[in-house]
């Protein structure tokens, strides 16, 4: 009895800490749901509002297309919205928009990446924390503080002295990309013979594609010393500043994809006998290549996108370069054009004025969200591939 009894009194002392237990427990699991279905309605209102936008442009899209048509859109050079009777050809925005998207990439892309391999696997790490912050800052000046330069300081300078700076840039860019090429191409075509061999056949690729980068590299920065420039307000000065405002995105995710490789495969490359430059030509840089290509996307999503720079500083000739990789004509892209235009065309609420822009707008969000969505898929799998 006293040990029945005893038992039941401990049951009876412990019934309220259970209680109470039972309590905590529902209290904890109704918190977690209010917490998840807090985050679910921050999402989905995220999301809502994406695809609101796309409703609400592609809505007044549309008309434009059921009115006009595709195929002067796509096709016709000739925009003339006021005139009184218009025409709305938009392939010159286009090509002007790819022509200074693709300038902005070959700015941004080799140094961003090179700048990227430094901070990586070269520059120590002390001097790393001190110069990426640096590199990172230039994302937060305005773009219209980069529209400004462009306009009044860039711009008189390469139509007076375009000819000039071109030449002092490609030299102070190409030897040091050209050396790095030279060692890089003579490590590879040599690293198969044997040693005796090998520091022979070495000096003498170093000896024979140095000479070839340099003769090239002297005949191309003469040839850019005697270069004529007739506008400063062009497709290369926007080329030049949009690819400076991408550096920032290419240098940080490349660095980024380049340190999620891990220093055990770096390790295990040395331990087998490459040297650095065998090492990240074959090695890191493949190990990487999907989150370099999602830092490209990226940057070309940032050129893309701009406005106030090409506005400012593109000529806003709504023509296409002849020949059409002439970067050194003025150009007209497609956020210039909405951006200009728009003002005019609101007054006109309805016309065909009015529509063609938001038209503009669809495919640019379009291309933009397929970017997006290719570098976010780049960058799973990288991710998944560097995990195992």
């Amino acid at each position: 009895m006293e040990a029945s009894g005893a038992t039941t009194g401990v049951t009876r002392r412990d019934a309220p800490s259970l209680l109470l237990s039972h309590r905590a427990r529902r209290r904890q699991r109704i918190a977690e749901t209010l917490g998840r279905g807090l985050l679910l309605a921050v999402t989905s209102f995220s999301t809502l509002a994406v695809l609101f936008i796309f409703v609400y442009i592609a809505r007044d899209a549309i008309p434009y297309f059921r009115q006009e048509g595709f195929r002067e859109f796509f096709t016709s050079t000739r925009w003339y919205p006021s005139a009184k009777q218009p025409e709305f050809g938009a392939l010159a925005m286009f090509v002007g928009s790819g022509l200074v998207t693709l300038g902005a990439i070959l700015v941004a892309v080799p140094l961003g990446v090179s700048a990227a391999i430094c901070l990586s696997d070269v520059l120590p790490f002390s001097v790393r924390q001190v110069v990426k912050p640096v590199i990172e800052i230039l994302a937060a000046i305005p773009s219209v503080a980069y529209g400004f330069f462009a306009l009044v300081v860039f711009a008189p300078l390469l139509q007076e002295r375009g000819g000039p700076i071109l030449a002092v840039a490609a030299g102070a860019v190409g030897v040091p990309v050209a050396g790095l090429a030279v060692i890089v191409a003579a490590d590879l075509l040599t690293d198969r013979l044997p040693d005796r061999a090998r520091r022979r056949a070495r000096a003498l690729a170093l000896a024979v594609l140095g000479t070839g980068a340099c003769v090239v590299l002297v005949l191309a920065v003469r040839s850019l010393y005697g270069l004529v420039i007739p506008s400063g307000t062009n497709a290369l000065n926007v080329s030049i500043i949009l690819g400076i405002m991408a550096l920032p995105t290419v240098v940080s995710v490349s660095e980024d994809a380049l340190q999620a490789v891990g220093r055990d495969l770096r390790e295990g490359s040395y331990a087998l006998g490459a040297t650095r430059a065998e090492t990240l030509v074959r090695t890191v840089l493949p190990a990487a290549s999907s989150g370099i290509l999602a830092a490209v996307i990226l940057g070309v999503m940032r050129a893309v996108g701009e406005t106030m720079v090409v506005w400012m500083a593109s000529g806003n000739a709504s023509q296409i370069p002849r020949p059409w990789y002439n970067i050194l004509q003025p150009v007209r892209t497609l956020t210039a054009t909405i951006a200009g235009d728009m003002g005019e065309a609101d007054q006109v609420t309805g016309s065909a004025r009015f529509h063609v822009l938001f038209a503009m707008a669809l495919a640019l969000l379009l291309f933009s969200f397929l970017c997006n969505t290719s570098s976010e898929w780049i960058i799973r799998r990288a991710r998944k591939k560097v995990g195992g």
